[in-house]
C-alpha cells in the first residue's frame, strides 16, 4: 500500500491517538437518573435465552479478552481514570472500572445472549456464583502487542484462561458446548506504535503484523475449545473526539479512516481463511466500523435515540492539557460534563457513553442473530 504524502503529514500530525487509560483522577458530584434497560429485569435474560436456544447454538457463557472498549473492571484503580468520578455515573451510578459512564460493548452482549455480564477476571474470587456466566480478561489501554500501559496483552489475557481450564475451573465441554468468546480490538497498538517512534511509512506492514497477531490469538482460543469466536472490527479512528476536536468536532478525518480500512480489509480476508481452515468452528466480525459510521451519520438511531453533535464528547477537559475526571493540585475540577449524557455518543475523547454503545449494539443486533446463533 502506497502512502500519499497527505496520509503521512495527517498521521504526524495526530500522533496523539492513544486509545485506552488516562491516569488523572476526579471528583464530580453529579448523579443523573439510572439508564433503565432490561439488564435490571432478571425476566429479560430469560426470555432472550429462551429467543436464542431456537437457533441450535445455546451460549450461557462469555468470554471477553481485549481493551477498554470490553474492559468491565480489570485495571488497577492506581493507573485507570475508570475508577475515578465521574465515570460510571449513568451505571451503576458510581465509577466501578468501566470506560464510560455506563454500560459498555461486553454488558450489551450478555444482555444479547441473556446472561449476566461476565465478572472481571480480577474480582473473580469475590464473585464465584458469577463465574457460571463466563469472565472478563479485558484490560483497558491493552492490545495484541505491548503498550504504553503496564496491564497485560492479549496473550496473557488468554494465558490466564488457559491456566483456569488447566486448574479446571472451566471443562473443556463447558467451552465447546455453551461459549461465546469476544476479541476486542480498539487500537491501542497502533497509539503505541505512534507514540513509541514507530514511522508513519510503516504503518502498512505493522498493521499487517497486529492483524497477523490477532490470527494466531483466534486459533490460539479456538484450539483450547472455542466454537464460536467474534472479533472486533477496527472502529473509524477518525470519527473518535481526540481527533475530531482538531475541527471543533465537525467531521472525520477521513484520512485516519484509510489506515482503519486496511486492518479491517486485512481482518476480513483472515477471517474469510480461518472459515475456510476450520471445519465446524465460526469465527464472525463484529462490524464496528459499520456500526459506528451509522449511528453517527444517522446522528443516532431512527425513531429512538438522538444525538446532535455526535462527534463531541460529553465528558472533556476545561483545555487540551486535562482530560475527563482530570484534576488541579487544589482538587478542583479540570473538566466539564455534558448535561444528560444520554444525548452524547461519545463520553469522552475516545470512548463512547452508554448510550452511545446502546446505539451501537441496536445497529448490530440484527447481525448478531445471524453470525452468532
Amino acid at each position: 500500500m502506497k502512502l500519499s504524502n497527505f496520509f503521512i503529514f495527517s498521521f504526524l500530525f495526530i500522533t496523539g491517538f492513544l486509545w485506552g487509560v488516562q491516569v488523572d483522577g476526579s471528583r464530580h458530584h453529579h448523579h443523573h437518573d439510572h439508564y433503565k434497560n432490561s439488564h435490571n429485569n432478571p425476566k429479560n435474560y430469560k426470555n432472550e435465552q429462551k429467543r436464542n436456544q431456537i437457533y441450535g447454538f445455546k451460549p450461557t457463557k462469555l468470554f471477553v479478552f481485549g481493551d477498554s472498549y470490553a474492559d468491565t473492571g480489570n485495571n488497577r484503580k492506581s493507573v485507570a481514570n475508570s475508577w475515578k468520578q465521574p465515570y460510571g455515573v449513568t451505571f451503576p451510578g458510581k465509577p466501578a472500572g468501566r470506560f464510560s459512564d455506563g454500560r459498555v460493548l461486553t454488558d450489551y452482549l450478555a444482555r444479547f445472549l441473556g446472561v449476566k455480564s461476565p465478572v472481571p477476571y480480577r474480582w473473580m474470587k469475590y464473585a464465584t456464583k458469577r463465574l457460571r456466566y463466563g469472565i472478563n480478561f479485558a484490560y483497558g489501554g491493552t492490545g495484541v502487542f505491548n503498550t504504553r500501559v503496564p496491564e497485560p496483552n492479549m496473550t496473557t489475557q488468554i494465558d490466564f484462561f488457559q491456566k483456569l481450564m488447566a486448574e479446571s475451573v472451566y471443562t473443556k465441554a463447558d467451552i465447546v458446548q455453551s461459549s461465546l468468546f469476544l476479541l476486542s480490538l480498539a487500537g491501542n497498538d497502533y497509539g503505541a506504535y505512534l507514540s513509541k517512534g514507530g514511522t508513519v511509512q510503516d504503518i502498512p506492514a505493522f498493521i499487517t503484523s497486529v492483524v497477523n497477531q490477532l490470527v494466531v490469538n483466534m486459533k490460539r482460543v479456538n484450539k483450547l475449545g472455542a466454537k464460536k469466536i467474534a472479533v472486533t472490527s477496527l472502529e473509524p479512528l477518525g470519527c473518535l473526539p481526540q481527533t475530531t476536536i482538531l475541527n471543533s468536532f465537525q467531521q472525520c478525518n477521513a484520512t485516519e479512516n484509510i489506515a482503519v480500512d486496511l486492518h479491517n480489509s486485512l481482518l476480513q480476508q483472515a477471517v474469510a481463511k480461518l472459515n475456510n481452515e476450520t471445519m465446524g468452528s465460526t469465527f464472525v466480525i463484529l462490524d464496528l466500523f459499520s456500526s459506528f459510521n451509522s449511528v453517527l451519520e444517522s446522528k443516532g438511531v431512527p425513531g429512538s435515540m438522538r444525538f446532535e453533535t455526535p462527534l463531541k464528547p460529553c465528558c472533556m477537559g476545561i483545555s487540551n492539557k486535562y482530560s475527563c475526571g482530570s484534576m488541579n493540585e487544589k482538587g478542583e475540577k479540570m473538566y466539564t460534563v455534558c448535561n444528560d449524557p444520554k444525548s452524547a455518543f461519545f463520553w469522552d475523547t475516545v470512548h463512547p457513553t452508554e448510550a452511545g454503545w446502546h446505539a451501537v449494539y441496536t445497529s448490530l443486533k440484527s447481525t448478531l442473530t445471524q453470525k452468532i446463533l
